[in-house]
C-alpha cells in the first residue's frame, strides 16, 4: 500500500494496529465504535464475565444482521421481478 495510514483500534480493552487504506479509516472507526455500544449492552444486560463471550455475541448479532439484509434484498429483487413482469404483460397486452 503506497498510501497506507496506520491507525489503532481499540475493541474490548486491547488495541489493534492496522495498517490500513485511507478511505478504509471512517468505517472501521464507525465499525469498532458500533462494536463497543454493543460490548456495553451486552455486558449491562447479561451477567457476562468473558470477554470472548460478548465479542462472540457481537459477531454472531453482526453476522445475522448480514445475513438478513441478503434475504430482504433477495425478497425486494424477487418483488420487483413480479412487478416488472406484470407491468411487461401489461404493455404487451396492450400494445397487441
Amino acid at each position: 500500500m503506497s498510501n497506507a495510514l496506520k491507525i489503532k483500534i481499540s475493541i474490548a480493552d486491547r488495541v489493534y494496529p492496522l495498517t490500513i487504506k485511507p478511505e478504509q479509516e471512517e468505517g472501521l472507526r464507525k465499525a469498532a465504535k458500533k462494536i463497543e455500544e454493543m460490548i456495553r449492552r451486552f455486558e449491562q444486560s447479561y451477567a457476562v464475565r468473558d470477554k470472548q463471550d460478548v465479542l462472540a455475541m457481537c459477531a454472531l448479532q453482526f453476522a445475522a444482521q448480514v445475513e438478513q439484509r441478503g434475504i430482504d434484498n433477495e425478497n425486494d429483487q424477487h418483488e420487483v421481478e413480479e412487478k416488472l413482469e406484470a407491468l411487461n404483460q401489461l404493455l404487451q397486452d396492450h400494445l397487441a
